[in-house]
């Protein structure tokens, strides 16, 4: 078999002078210019910019760890006809990942030219790539072609005309004798399939540089500048699959996700990563396609459903709903081993990041141990943080959008969306209906308020009152915490700490025992509270997966404390400043704390209303009985209340009362109403004395 280098595991040292002159699909050195919330701009040569948007990064933008100035390698994607330039992200950032660089110099002599890298750089490359045929896609490799490319580049960029050309003469120069024939196969380098053992997945590592022979089903298909990669997964995991006929050309066009397959080719590591390149590739169907299913749903039955919840601690309100918890861990595992996207949604609070980082502690190590590829855990878990508790259609629309486009862009299959904390109430039945018409699995977890008649709009609902428990001494964070451990049993420990952190107020003791047994008092997790409450709320919209794990499970860093400093001085701040402009009354015996959150708090800056309303809540004079907290802003508000109080009835009898105002209920967990700005005050008087009535 002949051993080529691809054009792809090159890079090129750019000395042109316009973008038109770039090629798209090269990899090119270049430097970092500069950044934006949306990528980074990279210099190809001085007067040539290429914008990396943060969509084609396989990791977050702020992990990058890139200065200004420095070296780094990109592939241009696209150059639009307006001259920008569309770069996508070269996982090989160092010469020594390259096979060879060569000067791309499209106005002078030296295009073309080899550069000789340094003797360390040159001595670590790693070896090369075989080139090796398709069997079943009906299309032969143009091995002529690529070692025709590689050693007669040149001088100048060809022009289409030229191309054409060239393109018809490498045709003619790998013709077979069955040139019509799709699935002509040269018999020499062909490999038979059945002749090979059949080899786990799991069990490749024993086998780099074995050919082997594979049985599964293709769970993704991607599209490079070089080979096709076909994802294939077997009972025990999955491995990427490379697949070459010639650069950008897609091979075995017929096998899609969802094909079962029988795969054969060679085991190699690759940037340290396993990868087979494939040298058949057979669509499986009837009794062998039927055996192959079997098995696989006979594995993932065994391995995705967990023996039993496995408990942080006593809590009567989880017991209560053991059965759902094992369902929807047993949804989550499942969603893993058939290499489904996970996408967790929770609030942008303290709360909810806790019961979100939890899971993804415990998911997180299981997309590795499925997955060759490294940044595996990136594509297939992601947590979007909500700025309410609501999944309202505009939550829904931005997952929509992204989920149809990794399906059709990336063949991915459809996700598994997982609301934490959120999705409970009908206030997000619209959002969930969504989701549920294009096919996406819905799994809601909330240990408070919840309506029966979201169970509709989703596949599963953990809550303790539909199970006719009482919740009121359970957070959303504990109950997701008792999940998580229960999907993977091997990070309890590390998550043992994190019921503690999720309350703001009562504790339960034995959560707090738990967290001191591991080491974190109650003055850690104060600060740890503190500090994940003040993260959560600045790029609310983000993960900020790297920031939130350092601080909740590194607790030699000092950086909670240190934020948990900046937490309080805020809070205190503004604490000061509303406590001294609130206007308080009673009306038949319930005490009203009324706040102009307009007037009297500052904007766009730390804390949110709701924490801010719930700090003054909590501060209250103990001799109060009954009391209200109101929060008034121009067209909301948000209601605290010694009591349970319906808000929903609230805003009934206010609306009731004052019919033109539009007041309605617009988020029952946060507490939230909502009326029309020309009437607030006729709005806001009403719903208080709705309240008042209520309580009293």
């Amino acid at each position: 078999m002949d051993w080529i280098t691809h054009e792809e595991d090159v890079w090129f040292d750019f000395r042109g002078s316009t973008t038109d002159q770039l090629v798209s699909g090269r990899y090119y050195k270049g430097t970092v210019d500069g950044f934006a919330d949306f990528g980074v701009f990279v210099d190809l040569s001085p007067g040539v910019t290429g914008l990396l948007h943060r969509s084609e990064l396989d990791r977050r933008l702020e992990s990058l760890g890139w200065d200004p100035g420095e070296t780094v390698f990109v592939q241009v994607k696209n150059v639009r006809d307006n001259g920008n330039v569309d770069l996508a992200w070269s996982k090989r950032q160092s010469e020594r990942e390259f096979r060879g660089a060569k000067v791309h110099d499209p106005e002078g002599e030296a295009d073309g030219e080899q550069i000789e890298m340094g003797a360390e750089e040159a001595t670590e490359s790693p070896a090369p790539v075989r080139q090796t045929p398709t069997a079943s896609s009906g299309e032969e490799l143009n091995g002529a072609a690529e070692t025709t490319e590689e050693a007669e580049t040149p001088s100048s960029s060809p022009s289409p005309s030229e191309a054409d050309d060239v393109t018809d003469e490498i045709a003619e120069a790998t013709e077979t004798d069955s040139p019509d024939d799709p699935e002509t196969v040269d018999p020499e380098t062909a490999v038979d399939a059945a002749e090979l053992e059949r080899v786990d997945v799991d069990a490749l590592d024993d086998h780099v540089g074995d050919d082997v022979r594979l049985e599964g089903e293709i769970v993704g298909v991607r599209q490079t500048s070089g080979p096709t990669v076909f994802e294939l997964r077997d009972s025990t995991g999955a491995v990427d699959c490379a697949a070459f006929v010639e650069a950008g050309v897609r091979a075995y066009p017929d096998v899609e996700v969802g094909s079962v397959v029988r795969l054969a080719g060679e085991v190699e590591l690759r940037y340290d990563e396993l990868q087979v390149e494939t040298e058949s590739l057979t669509i499986l169907e009837g009794e062998e396609a039927a055996a192959v299913e079997q098995r696989l749903a006979d594995a993932l039955t065994a391995e995705a459903r967990p023996d039993d919840v496995v408990s942080l601690a006593d809590h009567d309100a989880i017991d209560a709903v053991a059965g759902d918890l094992l369902d929807a861990a047993e949804t989550i595992r499942r969603a893993v081993l058939e290499s489904r996207p996970i996408v967790v949604r929770h609030a942008a609070t303290a709360d909810g990041y806790v019961a979100g980082a939890a899971v993804e502690r415990a998911v997180l190590p299981l997309i590795r141990s499925e997955h060759a590829a490294a940044d595996a855990e990136y594509h297939f878990f992601t947590r979007r943080p909500l700025e309410e508790s609501v999944y309202d259609m505009d939550d829904a629309t931005k997952d929509v959008t992204r989920m149809l486009q990794d399906r059709d862009r990336h063949d991915e299959k459809l996700p598994l969306v997982l609301l934490v904390g959120t999705g409970s109430t009908v206030e997000s039945s619209d959002g969930l209906g969504l989701l549920g018409i294009y096919g996406a699995s819905r799994v809601v977890v909330d240990a408070e308020v919840a309506d029966a008649a979201i169970a509709d709009d989703c596949e599963a609902i953990v809550n303790p009152s539909l199970a006719g428990a009482d919740a009121a001494d359970l957070s959303t964070g504990a109950m997701a915490t008792t999940l998580a451990a229960t999907v993977n049993a091997d990070v309890r420990d590390d998550l043992a700490h994190l019921p503690a952190v999720s309350y703001w107020s009562d504790t339960p003791q034995a959560y707090g025992d738990l967290a001191a047994d591991a080491g974190f008092d109650a003055d850690r997790t104060r600060e740890l509270r503190e500090a994940i409450a003040l993260e959560a709320y600045y790029q609310s919209y983000e993960e900020k997966r790297e920031l939130i794990t350092d601080l909740l499970f590194d607790a030699t860093s000092g950086l909670a404390g240190h934020i948990s400093e900046q937490f309080r001085q805020k809070l205190d701040d503004e604490i000061e400043t509303a406590t001294a402009n609130l206007d308080r009354n009673e009306e038949d015996g319930v005490v009203v704390d009324h706040l102009d959150t307009d007037a009297y708090t500052h904007r766009f800056d730390f804390p949110p209303k709701s924490l801010l309303l719930d700090e003054l809540h909590r501060r209250r004079r103990p001799e109060d009985d009954s009391y209200l907290t109101v929060g008034v802003a121009t067209d909301e508000l948000y209601l605290r209340s010694s009591g349970d109080l319906d808000l929903r009835g609230v805003a009934s009898d206010a609306a009731e009362a004052v019919s033109d105002a539009g007041i309605t209920a617009a988020s029952i967990r946060d507490g939230r109403i909502e009326f029309l700005s020309g009437r607030r005050d006729a709005a806001v008087d009403a719903i208080v004395d709705a309240a008042v009535d209520r309580i009293a």
